[in-house]
């Protein structure tokens, strides 16, 4: 494989100084080609495949030095890209209780219909996240008048708080939020 003087030059600039590592790489297996090893030899001595050099290669022929150059798609755009806004203000206006009905929702909102973990991370990278809420205890109903001399006058300190109930059917304990800081 020969090259010209001008394409020798931005290979011997681009193997040694260019940002991205991949990019030396195709350029050092392009000038050891053009230098005359083979390219079994040159995967050896970039300790990489034959394969991948042939791929190099190709890229080379197909692309010009600007194929070795460029690293291509970085893949397709989300589906449910188009309606991150719409689900983010969904979402910030009625939390979901639970990733199913999250997924529900997203499911009735977009017609995309994805399982619970691509729901999860989808609402994670809208920047909600999963808080839970338990109810806030309040005091007992009887007033301080209410309860009886005895009970006011012991000596002993109230160390039992009374526990949270737990949650009840139809009553809302965790929902997916927004991040507050």
């Amino acid at each position: 494989m020969k090259l010209s003087e001008v394409e020798q030059q931005v290979v011997l600039d681009h193997r040694d100084c260019h940002v991205d590592r991949l990019v030396r790489q195709r350029m050092w297996a392009l000038w050891l080609l053009h230098c005359g090893e083979t390219r079994e030899k040159t995967a050896e001595i970039l300790r990489v495949s034959r394969a991948t050099v042939q791929r190099h290669v190709a890229a080379y022929r197909t692309g010009g030095l600007a194929g070795l150059a460029s690293r291509g798609a970085a893949g397709t755009a989300s589906e449910w890209l188009p309606f991150d806004e719409r689900l983010k203000a969904e979402f910030r206006e009625r939390p979901a209780r639970s990733i199913a009905e999250a997924g529900e929702r997203i499911k009735t909102l977009t017609g995309l219909e994805r399982r619970p973990t691509q729901v999860r991370h989808h609402l994670h990278r809208l920047g909600l996240e999963y808080r839970r809420m338990r109810a806030i205890p309040a005091p007992p109903k009887k007033s301080w008048k209410n309860t009886s001399l005895t009970k006011r006058s012991s000596s002993k300190p109230s160390c039992n708080r009374p526990s949270m109930p737990p949650c009840k059917a139809g009553v809302r304990c965790s929902s997916w939020m927004p991040v507050t800081s």
